[in-house]
């Protein structure tokens, strides 16, 4: 898999949905060294459950600049609500 964005707007959804965007995307832009855990966790999982929204997911929280681009996504995605 080449990019996370196609799954994008799909989390900022749910997350919207949730209440969970604003909070998520202040982690995000200040918890690169737990985003690096958390993929390591997903990957670990990705053992017993195959998704590929996870392998997106972690994908994304194990490359920073994606990381930080996600964020600045839900923010933009946020004010736009």
């Amino acid at each position: 898999m080449n990019s996370t964005h196609e799954f994008w707007q799909r989390w900022a959804d749910s997350l919207r949905r949730y209440q969970l965007h604003d909070l998520i995307a202040s982690f995000l832009e200040a918890g690169s060294p737990l985003a690096l855990l958390g993929a390591q966790a997903i990957y670990f999982g990705g053992a017993f459950i195959k998704n590929e929204h996870l392998d997106a997911l972690a994908a994304m929280l194990e490359d920073e600049s994606e990381t930080r681009a996600f964020a600045a996504y839900l923010n933009r995605e946020g004010t736009a609500s």
